[in-house]
């Protein structure tokens, strides 16, 4: 490990856009250092990155797979290597495909989404739990998992393969939190609903939020900023007496 930073350090996972860029740059305003993961937009990544630097807050972006063991322990080496710690994991990346009925689900894209939107939040915590947990000499941390309010609503004739991984994800979040709860490590999880992100496209329909909206308590879907708040808060000390619980972020959905 390189000398170890003074600044706390998060790590988000699927940081280039959407949720996890939004959650990037709110946490280096209220003083983390940051670490993105991303796999194939670059530009948007380094975008992210020039953001939290004019912040005045140190910043890394790396390409990795969090669906690949190998690219994610490449990931966690280059959080070593340059940081020297982690505080805050927050396992956000996750995939959709096209709106579609169960039963023209095709096999490849069943194991890809719960490869990504499931396992891939397991590996990235095994790393994390192994710097952070007081059980191997770490000094406690915080993990979030970024659900989906389709964990709760099944998604049908659009997405029940997305839906039912991230209800893996949440059963991972109440079991892990109970794991490590004695070693210094917190465990949540967020649920967004609606939220005005370009991952609707990836499912074939860009304007989707607002085609639901009315259905949405609020009158209105949420922002990439509002679900941001809503993480760093359960990351923090605010939030010290809390794991193993969900937030909602869902305007009441």
């Amino acid at each position: 490990m390189s000398t170890v930073s003074s600044t706390p350090l998060i790590l988000i996972t699927g940081g280039s856009r959407g949720v996890g860029a939004a959650t990037a740059r709110l946490a280096a305003a209220q003083g983390y250092d940051v670490a993105i993961s991303y796999v194939s937009n670059e530009a948007a990544a380094l975008g992210v990155v020039a953001d939290v630097q004019a912040l005045g807050r140190r910043a890394l972006a790396i390409r990795a797979d969090s669906a690949d063991p190998a690219q994610v322990a490449q990931l966690f080496a280059a959080i070593d290597q340059t940081f020297g710690r982690i505080d805050v994991l927050v396992n956000n990346a996750a995939i959709i495909a096209l709106q579609s009925r169960f039963e023209d689900l095709d096999f490849a894209r069943m194991q890809r989404i719960f490869a990504i939107n499931a396992i891939g939040p397991m590996l990235c915590a095994q790393h994390a739990v192994k710097r952070m947990s007081l059980r191997h000499n770490g000094t406690g941390g915080s993990v979030i998992n970024v659900s989906s309010a389709s964990a709760r609503l099944g998604s049908p004739n659009e997405y029940v393969d997305y839906a039912a991984s991230k209800g893996a994800l949440e059963t991972f979040t109440t079991g892990l939190s109970k794991e490590v709860a004695r070693e210094g490590i917190r465990v949540n999880c967020v649920r967004p609903g609606h939220i005005y992100t370009d991952m609707h496209a990836s499912g074939g329909e860009p304007g989707r939020v607002d085609r639901v909206k009315d259905s949405i308590p609020m009158g209105r879907g949420g922002e990439a900023e509002e679900v941001a708040r809503a993480i760093l808060w359960l990351a923090g000390k605010e939030a010290s007496f809390i794991t193993g619980t969900f937030l909602d972020v869902t305007g009441g959905k």
